[in-house]
């Protein structure tokens, strides 16, 4: 703060400094700090005004931060975790399994499912929850890592099953990551995509919400995970996840407003539900929507006031898919090269 950084009010790690055309960016993790900047120069002396008052080492240009391997180059950057991964196999013993294609099969549907074997829980919840902390590289198996925690409380023989087909998966794609083009030119515009299931949980009858966030042509921000309450229409699970999505995309706006990429228009959430659009710019209550809580119609007042417009898109070209459901393999591998997931040699796919 005393060296004029501002701190951003929509996440409290991250702090700027805006003068003139000179931008510094700082993001603070407990005791690690990442920073970047438009002139190098500014970034070398914030270092030493930084290195006067703490004790301080300098890595240099990042490659290898909390777990995450990151390669940058003229084209962009590529993240990855392929030591992480590496050391996930070892630890569960799969280092020398058979890969497969997908991370879940297209016709598993998993439930509590008491008859099975009882398996090791903190076993079960350890493997989860490292592979939680890879979809932070590796939004391709998003779905299935966390339609499996669900069961953490009493996992079974066939949820640790399935468990073990995303290590196979990762066996065979270990050298995967997410690629971040570089900008060139292009209008850096904040895009959404939204969409869900319905009624796809065999227990409760709850749908998955999934979304997607772009920002120019890198996609940096997912989510999937069961709704809280339990759809009528698959209109009304749509409806439900768009909020979300709604919500997530304010908040994206007032962050790249703190970092001077303040989004004059109104940011596109894509649906692929004609009605889920004309719900959300309808304001009449009548009998198919009037069950809705109300805390999911902010969307008409965010649209009004010209912050997020939902539109409809195809179902085709509707990324959120493999946030949702399990997915055949050329679908599920055609959007898994859209949203930028792809070999560590291969990025001009993505």
């Amino acid at each position: 703060m005393q060296l004029s950084f501002s701190r951003s009010q929509s996440e409290a790690t991250l702090y700027a400094r805006n003068k003139d055309d000179e931008v510094l960016v700082v993001s603070i993790y407990v005791d690690d700090m990442l920073v970047t900047g438009s002139k190098l120069e500014l970034i070398q002396k914030f270092k030493n005004e930084m290195e006067k008052v703490f004790e301080m080492t300098d890595l240099g240009v990042m490659k290898y931060f909390l777990g995450m391997e990151v390669m940058q180059t003229n084209d962009g950057l590529f993240i990855c975790q392929q030591k992480y991964m590496s050391d996930i196999l070892h630890r569960f013993k799969m280092q020398d399994c058979k890969p497969v294609s997908t991370p879940i099969s297209t016709g598993l549907k998993l439930g509590k499912d008491e008859s099975a074997e009882k398996v090791d829980e903190s076993l079960y919840r350890s493997l989860i929850g490292s592979l939680l902390y890879l979809t932070a590289s590796r939004p391709d198996i998003l779905f299935a890592v966390t339609l499996l925690s669900r069961f953490m409380h009493s996992p079974r023989e066939t949820h640790f099953t399935a468990a073990k087909r995303v290590l196979r998966y990762i066996k065979g794609t270990s050298t995967f990551g997410i690629f971040f083009p570089a900008f060139a030119g292009e209008s850096l515009k904040l895009v959404g995509y939204s969409d869900s299931d319905w009624g796809g949980c065999i227990e409760d009858s709850r749908s998955t919400s999934g979304y997607l966030f772009s920002l120019g042509t890198s996609f940096f921000s997912w989510s999937s995970k069961k709704q809280e309450t339990t759809a009528q229409s698959t209109a009304e699970a749509e409806y439900i996840v768009a909020a979300f999505a709604v919500s997530q995309a304010i908040w994206l706006r007032k962050m790249l407003k703190d970092l001077r990429c303040e989004q004059t228009e109104a940011t596109k959430i894509m649906c692929d539900n004609i009605s889920t659009v004309s719900i959300s710019k309808n304001p009449v209550f009548h009998g198919r929507t009037k069950h809705i809580k109300i805390k999911f119609h902010f969307i008409r007042e965010v649209q009004q006031s010209n912050e997020v417009l939902l539109v409809h898109c195809s179902s085709e070209n509707q990324l959120t898919n493999i946030f949702t459901k399990a997915l055949p393999k050329e679908r599920f591998e055609d959007l898994r090269q859209r949203i930028g997931v792809c070999h560590r040699n291969a990025k001009e796919e993505c």
